[in-house]
Parts: structure tokens; C-alpha cells; sequence
């Protein structure tokens, strides 16, 4: 996992694309949260924010 981090950030930081930094982050918290509440009681309360 930290192999995989460290080609993205030396990918992001050589070729300047620091724009998708905040999109990569986004995505994995979004992924992070339906993992977080597939057999959980907080799917009820992440189901009204959307």
C-alpha cells in the first residue's frame, strides 16, 4: 500500500499534475465511507445526506 502511495505522489510531483491530488483524496474517502456503512446503522444517516 505505501509502494502504491509513494508511485502516485512521485507521479503526481514529476509529471505536475497536483490537480488530481484533492480528486484521488475525495474518491478514497467516498470509498471509505460506502465500505464504512455497507452492514452498518450509519448507512441510514449517509443515505440522507445524498
Amino acid at each position: 500500500m505505501f509502494e502504491f502511495l509513494h508511485d502516485l505522489w512521485s507521479f503526481l510531483r514529476v509529471r505536475k499534475k497536483m490537480w488530481l491530488l484533492p480528486i484521488v483524496v475525495i474518491l478514497a474517502l467516498l470509498g471509505g465511507i460506502v465500505i464504512a456503512t455497507q452492514q452498518s446503522s450509519l448507512a441510514a444517516f449517509i443515505y440522507t445526506l445524498f
